[in-house]
């Protein structure tokens, strides 16, 4: 089983879309360990019912909560503390696509940050990259600290248009491959998510 860890270089960068469209093309599983903020529904759930594929299965969350905070507050306001050495994986011969919660220095507990689930899980991590102002140095940021922390990076997805120098960059710095690049969409579906997972660089999945 391969994992992979999606992250991002900011919250609401779009992880949640970049899981769909690379469990669609790897017809992979799909598995956030933590959620936080259920009002309007969970990540767990728009995944479901974007993807087409009949081998993808989605695993129910280690940690669930309704606060739209980060994981520690939301586990403090509800009494718990989250400990991610008693996290387990989902049983599947699938690979799996592993969701984490906001950018990577997100608090897990006192201790860990999200991005740490990557190395508790023996995951390559995938970083998402949205067009932005100030993605430049959120990107740089970001890459530097897996890097020299001894992450193993898969790649990046870049999602929208970038200008041609904000992408050189990015990727003359990152030296990495890139999986995919996404157009922004208005509309998501399980037509957009088939189509777009059309995009990823399937050659940097061959073992």
């Amino acid at each position: 089983m391969n994992k992979y860890f999606i992250t991002g270089i900011g919250t609401g960068i779009g992880k949640t879309v970049v899981s769909a469209i690379l469990a669609e093309a790897l017809n992979a599983d799909y598995w956030k360990p933590v959620q936080c903020g259920t009002g309007n529904g969970t990540d767990k759930e728009v995944v479901t019912n974007l993807l087409s594929n009949q081998t993808s299965k989605i695993h129910l969350e280690d940690r669930c909560y309704r606060e739209a905070v980060s994981p520690h507050m939301a586990a403090a306001l509800n009494g718990e503390k989250i400990i991610m050495e008693a996290m387990e994986l989902p049983m599947t011969d699938n690979d799996l696509i592993i969701e984490g919660a906001g950018g990577l220095l997100v608090p897990l507990n006192e201790t860990s940050f999200v991005i740490d689930m990557a190395t508790f899980f023996e995951a390559e991590v995938v970083l998402v990259i949205r067009n932005y102002l100030g993605c430049i140095n959120h990107s740089l940021l970001s890459i530097d600290y897996l890097t020299k922390n001894g992450f193993e990076i898969k790649g990046l997805v870049l999602i929208g248009t970038f200008d041609n120098a904000v992408r050189a960059s990015i990727i003359n710095y990152a030296e990495l491959p890139i999986i995919a690049e996404i157009p922004e969409v208005t509309e998501i579906s399980k037509e957009t998510i088939l189509h777009l997972s059309q995009k990823v660089d399937l050659k940097l999945f061959e073992n």
